[in-house]
């Protein structure tokens, strides 16, 4: 059985930063997740996406975050259980917890902290007969390595930031890309609906409103598809692809955290923001896009300031007879398990006289 102060299910941003503000108390961290490798979202799903709210950064790429947030962490040593599903939360008589995997691997800790984003996720696929045919042989509903679409033909199909995004970004990897939207209105950010328009005119990306892909074609991998207008006077176009990548989003799933007995509202976990962002089980706390509270906003700076906070309580149900004094790292340093120490360079003031 793994042991550990804090036990975090989820390894996206947020539990990652919980690692840091959890080693500044000298607390041993374990985090459980899913996916097989760290970062959450931000890795399997947009690693090249930019992000433009992160303090100090103007502009990082989303796995470029997970990687500095990965170096951060490192002095604290974390424990990493990935590829297996937090499956169930027993208490103990002690008031604390065993969470078993999906795979049996059991943690046991006096505090458990659920980061786990939105939860699981689901693509939202178009209801088109064959698809299931075409997956992995050119149909993708994520993009991970847009190398993989380099000097391709691609089709992709949405109307919201990430099919404006990708399109943008493979306008400048891809052979060709064509975007397929069924409405004249795209749901993304102004900004990116004005560069695709401008990419479009400048044939860069092939635009296609009030239109949507109703076939797929292909003897064993993908080789065209087939878009309707919406405008009945208009005939179908036919288009040669390599690739076929319908973005239509994501159907988030607490997945079997949802039977723990936490409450619940809108597939998000109730916390008391007013404090700690504890749940209703006493121990178990919920930080990050996972958790719900009046004035909720869904930032990944929201999740980093909502686990600095919770694991200042996390202390003193780990350590309850003992008083913390948190001091600024611009004048404790920062100390890790490992033996590392780094310090601000002091100041030496001379006298002129």
């Amino acid at each position: 059985m793994i042991k550990t102060d804090i036990l975090i299910i989820g390894a996206g941003p947020t539990g990652l930063f919980t690692v840091f503000e959890a080693g500044l108390l000298k607390l041993k961290t374990h985090l459980i997740d899913a996916l097989p490798q760290p970062g959450g979202q931000c890795s399997e799903i947009y690693p090249k996406k930019p992000i433009y709210d992160i303090p100090a950064y103007p502009e990082i790429l989303a796995g470029d975050l997970v990687d500095r947030l990965l170096e951060q962490v490192k002095p604290f040593e974390p424990g990493f259980t990935l590829g297996e599903r937090a499956e169930t939360l027993d208490k103990l008589e002690d008031g604390s917890f065993v969470v078993t995997t999906n795979k049996g691997t059991q943690h046991h800790a006096p505090v458990v902290v659920i980061a786990g984003g939105l939860g699981s996720f689901e693509p939202r696929k178009p209801q088109l007969e064959n698809i299931a045919q075409y997956e992995d042989k050119g149909v993708s509903y994520i993009i991970k390595d847009p190398e993989i679409y380099r000097n391709k033909k691609v089709v992709i199909a949405g109307g919201g930031d990430s099919a404006l995004d990708w399109s943008i970004y493979l306008a400048d990897v891809a052979a060709e890309v064509s975007l397929v939207h069924r409405r004249n209105e795209f749901r993304g950010a102004l900004d990116s609906v004005e560069k695709a328009s401008e990419l479009a005119k400048l044939g860069k990306i092939k635009l296609f409103t009030e239109a949507q892909v109703t076939a797929l074609h292909g003897n064993n991998d993908l080789s065209g598809v087939v878009i309707k207008h919406n405008n009945k006077e208009k005939e179908d176009t036919y288009l040669e692809a390599d690739n076929f990548i319908p973005l239509f989003g994501l159907s988030p799933k607490l997945g079997p955290i949802g039977s723990w007995g936490l409450e619940i509202e809108k597939n998000a976990i109730k916390v008391n923001n007013s404090k700690d962002y504890q749940t209703n089980i006493p121990g178990v706390f919920a930080i990050g896009d996972v958790n719900t509270y009046e004035g909720k906003l869904k930032l990944i700076l929201s999740g980093f300031h909502e686990a600095a906070v919770m694991c200042q309580y996390a202390y003193q149900i780990i350590n309850p007879n003992k008083r913390f004094v948190m001091k600024y790292t611009t004048v404790g340093g920062v100390e890790g398990f490992d033996g590392s120490k780094k310090e601000a360079k002091k100041e030496v003031v001379q006298s002129i006289i």
